[in-house]
């Protein structure tokens, strides 16, 4: 592991070339730009920190049943595990974004990683296998708060660090990679929990399971992020760009229509998403599926969304084709949600059900990464946490909103002979089908009014060449290909 020293920086440079006639006074030094080896490293830890506060998030959902009787409590109370991470969310967005552009990224992830780990301690000691013991929601759902207090500290930050770190070849690669640890952590926990957790006796060994990580995460946050940024830039527009004041940034959103149209739009996705990790398994076991093949529609939807993921985010950083992938892959993640729609309230569909979750994960989960970059490029130069964080709150809002319609348009079912879910069983058919509606009435605004000049690129441009954007044709085309 290195340090953040002068010591090995791997160094850009660009072939005389590509290089203009009349460069910008600048240039010559703008030209050779440093990226650094420790850049990997950092990215390393904040895979591995939103890796377990998506598990932390996701412990109870996939055991549901036995959560509830473990806990003494409702299903509908476990569903308030995941969503409190939502509702504590909201309000703390806004701090977490000023902490990011004002603090920095090492005071942001280090204060993530220990708030992840003493929620996750907290639920394992605070919910001892006693009979007599009471209280364990409660001291559960303390936990869950001090977990969804560090997610937004966490995952708001793959765009700013990329932004930070790696050159702009490597930008939305490394968003990718960041962003897909996230359903990562959500793949394991389908896993793990129902692996582990096969009665409600277990679940203490459960949330052990899940707390060793979170501490080992936390030290290495702690002792390995030595500084928010490289000693140099790895790009023009990490050297030259001075993000606008928080509330400054906040009102030029305001005023950015496309950005608005990317706010709704995206951010009913991410509710759209919310709501299927979190109710899966209790849309599934109405109509026989076990619990062992829930978690297993769960892993396929997002081993399949980092392949797509990866493959994507590979593609727009060699293209910069950043609308047209978003506006392809969300036209096609709205047919696999009226389709899982369908299969889903059918028996012994497994092959169909199986295929239509990888479909989804393929073409859904790819898009994140691609939209957050999106987000910055369409809203530069307001600072990159700010843009994508509000994208982030958009979802928490409207993933609230959805999962508390979708519950109250159940409809409880007097007899059910396949039903897998216990005690309690209830017809999602009708909010299987409003959710596919709105997935793809906000895909429809999407592809139809949303436009944008990619704002980061022409500066980037701008700074290096003193050149402008020509009619017709992104910075990418002129741009020269910088190998580290």
């Amino acid at each position: 592991m290195e340090g953040d020293g002068e010591a090995s920086p791997e160094v850009q440079t660009v072939s005389s070339e590509d290089v203009p006639r009349t460069p910008n006074p600048e240039l010559k030094k703008l030209l050779f730009f440093k990226v650094y080896k420790r850049r990997w490293f950092v990215l390393l830890v904040l895979c591995l920190l939103n890796c377990s506060n998506a598990m932390l998030w996701l412990t109870f959902a996939p055991v549901a049943n036995q959560s509830a009787q473990y806990l003494k409590v409702s299903l509908e109370d476990i569903n308030w595990l995941s969503l409190v991470y939502m509702v504590v969310a909201i309000p703390l967005s806004f701090g977490t974004t000023w902490m990011l552009d004002t603090l920095g990224l090492r005071i942001t992830l280090i204060l993530g990683s220990w708030l992840n780990m003493f929620g996750a301690l907290m639920r394992f000691f605070g919910t001892p296998p006693s009979e007599g013991f009471q209280i364990r929601f409660v001291v559960v759902m303390l936990g869950q708060t001090f977990g969804a207090l560090a997610q937004p500290l966490i995952i708001f930050t793959p765009t700013k660090l990329a932004a930070l770190w790696f050159p702009d070849h490597q930008r939305a690669t490394a968003n990718t990679i960041a962003s897909m640890s996230n359903p990562l952590g959500i793949l394991l926990a389908n896993i793990i929990s129902p692996m582990i957790a096969q009665t409600s006796a277990e679940i203490p060994t459960l949330l052990l399971v899940y707390a060793v990580p979170a501490c080992i995460i936390c030290f290495l946050a702690t002792v390995g992020i030595r500084s928010s940024a490289p000693p140099t830039p790895p790009s023009a527009s990490a050297e030259s760009s001075g993000s606008e004041p928080f509330v400054q940034g906040i009102k030029l959103l305001l005023k950015n229509k496309a950005y608005l149209v990317l706010l709704l739009c995206f951010g009913s996705g991410i509710a759209v998403f919310t709501c299927f990790s979190t109710l899966l398994e209790q849309i599934l076991c109405v109509h026989g599926y076990t619990n062992d093949f829930a978690g297993l529609c769960g892993a396929l939807f997002i081993v399949f969304g980092v392949v797509g993921a990866g493959a994507l985010g590979l593609y727009v950083d060699k293209t910069k084709k950043f609308i047209e992938a978003t506006k392809i892959n969300m036209s096609f993640t709205a047919l696999a949600c009226i389709a899982f729609s369908v299969v889903s309230l059918m028996p012994e569909q497994k092959a169909a059900v199986a295929a239509i979750c990888s479909f989804f994960g393929f073409f859904g989960f790819s898009i994140y990464p691609v939209a957050m970059e999106l987000s910055v490029e369409c809203s530069y130069p307001v600072g990159e946490a700010t843009s994508a964080g509000l994208i982030f709150v958009s979802g928490q809002v409207q993933s609230v909103l959805y999962i508390i319609l979708l519950q109250a348009l159940t409809t409880r079912l007097s007899e059910s002979p396949l039903s897998t879910c216990g005690d309690a069983v209830l017809s999602w058919r009708v909010p299987m089908l409003v959710m596919a509606g709105l997935c793809s009435l906000f895909t429809c605004c999407f592809v139809m009014f949303f436009h944008t000049r990619y704002r980061r690129l022409e500066a980037e441009e701008q700074a290096t060449y003193g050149t402008k954007q020509i009619n017709g044709s992104t910075p990418s085309d002129h741009a020269p290909s910088a190998e580290t």
